[in-house]
Parts: structure tokens; sequence; C-alpha cells
């Protein structure tokens, strides 16, 4: 009973959305020192709408910012239109937009106040990059035509992650996508994205990198113009396409990137060809091949008619016939002259035989003749120079004979005889 008593007296007491909303409403549009207020600080990001201009201010650290709103006619009256990096000064009165829950400047007036610090700091970290060659066209790298694997690098809980796996899944089933998780906005995204990219880096499957993020203001997609993330990407093993948002204005990532497309979508679609697309030119393929050897086949039909036709007026048999008969005769005279040359050839190589036969040390041996030598083992031709008591080795037909020399005969020539004279 009690619990339903202070149940009721909550209720009672409690306050509706647009019951707070109203109340913050009052509190601010009614503060004196908030109804007519001048404002500093630079223009982040400006668009023109039907219904009046639309802008977003913030502190030359980039820690606070507010939006702000010139509605109608006042757009004509002001001093210096709000752009995109530079500073004014505008005045205006805060109120409250309660669909959003939401506090806004309407401005009634814009003065100029110098170069934005943001804007200035972009610039000169843009030049020293680019003098660094960082965004030269010589470091970007061609896409692998048919890639089997793809890395996203953007948050798992965007907009972005899904639409880049519906499209590669339409354009190109089969291909395998990896996701290297990332933090996309915030103080923490630089050094996050940076750690995605090394993570596919190390893993070296894929072939492609898509670094990803859906829309968003030029405060939520500062840390696409981080020197930490451009260097990441320009230093990449891996071809790096981007897909940041839907801003005209390039970032300094996609100045560095391979490729930049301006949505997620469409970096998908730059990264993978379209397997429709693949089967069309496939079949156009098989038609022009087709079609060329057809053309091929009627130009060599064409020939062999034509060589067929000169065959005939040749009389191609009957000279075939007179040169087999030719070939047959001069077969039979090669033969001939083949034999004889052998036979001849034979002959000569018995006669060498016997020749050689004849020569042969051995042969002599047989025949009763012996060899003699001395220690030196040389032939000895002569008595002259042998010595008494030298040892000789006879080389017989069979066998060998040492002896001693115990004299030496001179040899006696015999005397000539002399004819009676008549």
């Amino acid at each position: 009973m009690s619990s339903n008593l202070s149940h009721n007296l909550i209720l009672e007491t409690a306050l509706s959305v647009d019951g707070i909303t109203d109340y913050i409403k009052e509190l601010l549009e009614e503060d004196a020192n908030l109804t007519q207020v001048w404002v500093y600080g630079e223009v982040s990001s400006a668009s023109q709408h039907p219904k009046g201009l639309f802008f977003t201010l913030q502190d030359s650290e980039g820690t606070a910012s507010i939006r702000c709103v010139v509605w109608g006619n006042l757009v004509k009256e002001l001093v210096q239109m709000p752009k995109k990096g530079e500073q004014v000064l505008v005045l205006g009165s805060l109120s409250v937009f309660q669909q959003r829950g939401e506090y806004q400047l309407r401005v009634w007036q814009a003065l100029p106040a110098g170069e934005g610090l943001q804007a200035l700091r972009f610039q000169q970290l843009r030049n020293r990059l680019q003098a660094e060659g960082l965004f030269d066209e010589e470091r970007k790298r061609s896409l692998p035509p048919h890639p089997q694997t793809i890395a996203v690098v953007t948050s798992p809980q965007a907009a972005a992650w899904g639409d880049i796996q519906k499209t590669l899944k339409q354009r190109y089933p089969g291909l395998q996508v990896l996701l290297s998780p990332a933090i996309v906005q915030g103080e923490q995204a630089p050094d996050s994205i940076v750690a995605a990219i090394a993570r596919v880096e190390k893993d070296s499957r894929a072939q492609v990198i898509i670094l990803g993020r859906g829309g968003g203001s030029v405060e939520d997609l500062a840390c696409f113009n981080d020197e930490r993330v451009v260097r990441a990407i320009a230093f990449s093993s891996i071809p790096i396409v981007t897909g940041i948002g839907h801003e005209r204005d390039e970032s300094l990532a996609d100045l560095a990137a391979d490729f930049a497309a301006h949505t997620p979508t469409a970096a998908a679609e730059i990264v993978v060809p379209e397997l429709a697309d693949l089967i069309i030119e496939h079949q156009e393929r098989v038609v022009q091949l087709q079609t060329l050897i057809n053309q091929q086949i009627q130009r060599e039909g064409s020939r062999l008619l034509l060589l067929r036709n000169r065959l005939r007026r040749l009389q191609i048999d009957r000279d075939i016939e007179e040169k087999g008969r030719s070939l047959s005769w001069l077969q039979q005279r090669l033969i001939q002259a083949t034999n004889q040359q052998f036979e001849t050839a034979n002959q000569r190589c018995q006669l060498l035989q016997q020749k050689l036969a004849t020569l042969d040390p051995k042969s002599v041996l047989q025949r009763g003749y012996a060899v003699v030598r001395n220690q030196a083992e040389c032939i000895v031709k002569s008595g002259e120079g042998l010595q008494v008591g030298e040892e000789l080795l006879i080389q017989l037909g069979k066998g060998k004979v040492k002896v001693e020399v115990r004299e030496v005969l001179k040899d006696l020539k015999p005397q000539r005889r002399r004819g009676r004279r008549g």
C-alpha cells in the first residue's frame, strides 16, 4: 500500500519530456544575458538551405561548438557570410529546438574576425605533407582487378559497415571480407584507426583496405585530417580506398589514399567489379573468339580449295610416279656402289691384317728368333759395348732366359773372292 502511494506521488511531481524542455526553453530564452549576445568563434561547417543558413561555430582548440541559424531574409543582411575555416563575430539570441532537445544561436548579424586558427593549422599541415610527397600521384597504387580478400577499417556499429558488406556481397559474391574495428569519431579515433590499419598489414591476407565512415559534420570527421592517420595511409603496404562521409571537401586522408570515394558504398564499388558486368564481358569475349575462329576457318578453307585446284592443274600424281621410279633406280645404284665399296674395303682390311701379322714381333719369335735386352731393358743390337760377366735377358717365343756374357766374339766378315784374269 505504501509503495503504491510513493509511486503515485512520484508520478504527480514528475515532468514530461515536453514539460522539462519547456522549462529549459523558458530559462534560456528569457535570460537577459542570452537574449542579445555576441559570440566569437571559427566556422567549422556551413550549409545553405531554403529556410536559411545553418552553420557551426567552435572555439580555436575545437573543444566546444554551438549550432547557429540565420533565418530567411536575414541572410542578405549579414555583413560577413559565414564560410568554413573563417573566424566571425556573430550577434544573436539563444533558442531551444524542442524536437531534438538542442539549443542553438539565432543569428541576426555576422562580422569578419580574421582567418580561423583551425583552418590555418589545417592548411599548414596540408602544405607540409604535400611537400613530403605524401599526396603525389606517383605514390598511388593500382587496385587488384579481382581481389579475394578485402579488409574494412570502420566502426562495427556504424551504418557504413553494413553498407559496405551489402555492396560487396551484391557485386562480388564469395569475397572474403575482414573487419578491423576502429573508432571513427572523437579524440581516440586517430590512434584507433592507425592501430586498425596496422592489424590488417600484420594479418597480410587482404589485398585492399577500405577506410570508411558515414556522413557527419566537420567536427565528426576531424580524425581523418589527423597527421597520424594520413601517414598510416600513405605508408601502408596495402592499397587503401577511402569512403568518408558526404562532405564536398576532401580530407587529408582522401589525398593520401590510393583512391578516394565520397561514400562507403562508392568505395566498395571501386574495389570490386560487378559480377554481372564480368559475365557480360566474358560472353562478349566468347562471341568475339567464335567469330574470329569462324573467320579463320573460312580463310583456311578458301586457301585449301585454291591449293587443291593448283595441284590438279599440275598433274601431281604423274609427277610423283615418275619421281618414284627415278628414286627406285637411284636406290639400286646406291646399293650396288655401297656393296662394291664394302667388298674393296674388306679385302684391304684382310691384306693389312696379314701385313700386321708378319710384322708382329711375337710372330718373329715363334720362328726361332730371340730378343736380347741388357739390364737397362734396352734391346741389344750389337756385341760392341758388352762386357764379360754382364747379365742379359733373352726373350724367346715361349719364356725368357737370363744369361751371363762369357766372351764377346768379333764379327768376322767373309772375304770376297777375286776372279781370275785371263
